[in-house]
């Protein structure tokens, strides 16, 4: 097919084999070492042992996700230098192994990745989705967080759902909460309230303006980096792309691509354009902001969500929710062929189905270690993805297919 088409796979342990993977269509893995710690250096030999893993199976691994960002980055302390030196040697391991993936994903969140409040919502079909209710995140913030001044990010209205809802709640149902918000990250298992508070404590009295500045700090140092060792530094988006715990995120909507991408003004600082995480507002035009940076696109997470009201929203089917998938994938589609016909090496976009839905057999099976990364639902998910290209390229492009 015409774009290059990945799934992500989370490492020897991950249920769904690289062999599923295969079976599933995709020619590309998305992979990191989740066992090393936010700040260890990539050694070369670990790079070279995974990317023999991955073309033993008969796959390549296309872009890593994630290359972390050191809390201690984000929030600017005394061991930032050594930290950047040590992303920087990892950088450069990656660029010395041949063959090897060259697109590096990051994100800048403060605390915590993206956010869930269910992780097995039940659809009418019978599969299951990941959900985020804006009363059940309150209620962690206020009631079981004990987050200092939490309850002034919300309406009256809303704090009286989340006490109604959090009174309601028995001890196991606390627990579940607690552990679907904060326990859930790969490499950054086993984290408890106390842990999640001494993080907060490190983020008091900071401003988004800091944020920022921490945020391009970073950037500096590694992109050239990147740029001298053929590598990309793709961003992935806030998830949800709003104020999570009273922090700021800073790379939620349109004004903050434009900033990003004007601060550090290289093709190698680039964005990972995660439709999904953008259509948590409805203020974005996904379509739209895909079209205005889509020369800085280095990889795409192509998902969609559903809004119920009240700030809530779930994963939708990949070809429904808010997102128009139709005329995304058309801008991706000539965007990889504007960029072949200019003659640049890098004009395959890796692209992978996102957050697929619990379904069918899966659903007899244990639980996920990886939420949203089940394989059926993703299957569907790269199965309709591949089609919607398929289509798109025979109506606009058919001089390209086979090729």
């Amino acid at each position: 097919m015409f774009f290059e088409e990945t799934f992500r796979w989370y490492g020897p342990e991950d249920p769904v084999s690289l062999a599923y993977i295969r079976q599933a269509g995709a020619t590309g893995v998305v992979n990191a070492l989740h066992s090393l710690a936010p700040g260890i250096v990539w050694t070369e030999e670990a790079i070279r042992e995974r990317c023999r893993i991955i073309e033993n199976a008969g796959l390549t691994w296309s872009v890593i996700e994630s290359l972390p960002v050191h809390e201690d980055i984000k929030t600017g302390a005394s061991t930032v230098p050594q930290l950047i030196e040590n992303y920087k040697t990892s950088i450069r391991n990656l660029g010395k192994v041949e063959n090897g993936p060259r697109v590096i994903t990051y994100n800048f969140m403060p605390v915590l990745d993206w956010i869930r409040t269910d992780l097995h919502h039940k659809l009418p079909d019978g599969s299951e989705t990941l959900y985020y209710d804006q009363k059940q995140f309150a209620a962690f913030e206020v009631f079981i967080l004990q987050r200092k001044g939490a309850e002034n990010d919300y309406t009256p209205e809303l704090l009286a759902k989340a006490e109604a809802y959090y009174k309601g709640l028995s001890k196991a149902e606390i627990d579940e909460l607690t552990s679907t918000l904060i326990d859930n990250f790969p490499g950054f298992k086993g984290v408890k309230l106390d842990d999640v508070r001494a993080m907060l404590k490190k983020y008091e009295g900071f401003t988004r303006a800091r944020l920022e500045e921490n945020l391009h700090n970073f950037l500096t140092a590694v992109v050239p980096v990147a740029e001298e060792n053929g590598c990309y530094m793709v961003i992935h988006p806030d998830d949800p792309p709003r104020s999570i715990l009273g922090l700021p995120r800073i790379f939620s909507n349109i004004a903050d691509v434009r900033r990003l991408l004007k601060d550090v003004d290289s093709p190698a600082n680039g964005i990972c354009f995660c439709s999904g995480s953008f259509s948590a507002s409805k203020d974005n035009d996904v379509v739209a902001m895909f079209k205005e940076c889509a020369d800085r696109v280095h990889f795409m997470h192509m998902r969609s969500t559903q809004h119920e009201g009240d700030g809530n929203f779930f994963e939708a089917n990949h070809l429904e929710g808010r997102v128009d998938m139709y005329e995304l994938m058309k801008a991706l589609c000539d965007e990889q062929v504007r960029r072949k016909k200019a003659g640049r090496k890098d004009w395959r976009i890796p692209v992978r189905p996102d957050h697929g839905h619990r379904m069918m057999d899966d659903l007899e099976k244990p639980d996920s270690p990886n939420p949203g990364y089940t394989c059926l639902g993703r299957m569907r998910g790269l199965a309709e993805l591949r089609g919607l290209e398929f289509g798109v390229m025979r109506a606009f492009h058919p001089e390209e297919l086979g090729k």
